[in-house]
């Protein structure tokens, strides 16, 4: 007889890992996928990105450490060693400028790992992605700082947009800043070309530059089945369709659609924020519904709202209706069969 003081079951929060890969295997992968995007951050902005992923990486290490020590939990060497705190790092980096200060790093990996991490309860129990939580902390309170943009060492054009060739304007800052979308437009065209989009060789954050390297990262992701590929190609899909729908109706007010999905951090949050495992739905429909709001959010955001990039404001609202999303479209279980229909009885 079962002794009922003994608990037959152990629960526990998300993630769980059904499969033969750990933990430590899914963020070493995601941490492997960023590596050619980091590096082309390297090549076009010079060791200040490294200098910015050192301390991002290192102030979210040690702040994991340090909740983890107040929280007396056993084994922190072997937990900071599964590389989650090392992940959130690398994606706090890559969603800031290379000129940002040593201390605007460690304040927001203390907000990633601090305030959007533990105190809901630690790896698996956060609603909000932790370093896009960060990011728009330090938008909202360092804007100046977080808006300015080194320019790529190997774009010429970019000595033409000031004269001492050290700052320029993102394409999607240009056109928030234009007087009329008309302008914006014409500037967007004379200063950007589609090809610098896609290698990389413009203004931004680190992962805001190129979408080659990002999406040969989540490809490999796709590949290796880390990620499922519902999120970035519902994302990436439904914010294709809006802008191409809105540059065929005015398309002298509006940017060509190639503009919107190459420019910004589309793909970084499509394939690497948006898919966290912990913050996204758990079933294929519900990532598709997931992927599809975060477009939606993503053109309003760009097109009509406030702030020129909309992917991290998105993401971390869709968060928020992640719980909502898992609760009313529930995947078909395994191994059942749809109940028979009852027939009326045949009369005569």
């Amino acid at each position: 007889m079962t002794d009922p003081n003994t608990p037959s079951l152990i629960l526990s929060s998300s993630p769980h890992i059904r499969s033969g890969k750990s933990i430590e295997s899914a963020m070493y992968h995601v941490l492997a996928a960023l590596l050619p995007a980091l590096a082309g951050a390297v090549v076009f902005f010079g060791l200040d990105a490294l200098r910015v992923a050192f301390w991002a990486v290192g102030g979210c290490l040690a702040f994991e450490a340090m909740c983890l020590r107040m929280a007396g939990k056993p084994r922190v060497l072997r937990t900071l060693a599964d590389g989650s705190a090392i992940l959130t790092g690398v994606l706090l980096a890559m969603n800031l400028p290379s000129s940002v200060p040593w201390w605007l790093v460690l304040a927001g990996a203390f907000v990633a790992m601090i305030v959007a991490k533990h105190v809901f309860g630690g790896l698996g129990a956060n609603p909000f992605n932790p370093a896009l939580v960060a990011r728009i902390f330090l938008l909202i309170a360092w804007p100046a700082r977080m808006t300015h943009w080194p320019a790529p060492r190997f774009f010429p054009a970019t000595a033409l947009m000031n004269a001492d060739g050290v700052t320029a304007a993102t394409p999607l800052g240009i056109l928030a800043a234009a007087e009329t979308p008309a302008a914006g437009v014409k500037a967007l065209e004379a200063q950007f070309a589609i090809r610098d989009l896609f290698l990389g060789n413009i203004g931004g954050s680190l992962g805001e530059t190129s979408a080659l390297l990002l999406l040969i990262g989540g490809l490999f992701l796709i590949g290796r089945r880390i990620i499922r590929w519902e999120i970035p190609v519902a994302y990436i899909g439904t914010m294709g369709l809006l802008s191409t729908i809105a540059w065929a109706i005015k398309p002298e007010v509006t940017a060509n659609p190639a503009f919107h999905l190459l420019a910004g951090g589309l793909f970084l949050g499509a394939f690497f924020m948006a898919t966290d495992y912990v913050t996204s739905p758990m079933s294929p429909p519900g990532m598709l519904v997931f992927g599809i709001g975060c477009g939606i959010l993503t053109f309003l955001i760009r097109f009509f709202g406030g702030y020129p990039e909309g992917v991290s404001f998105a993401i971390v609202i869709m968060n928020a209706l992640v719980a909502l999303i898992d609760r009313y479209i529930i995947p078909r279980r395994e191994g059942l069969r749809a109940k028979a229909t009852p027939q009326a009885p045949a009369e005569g």
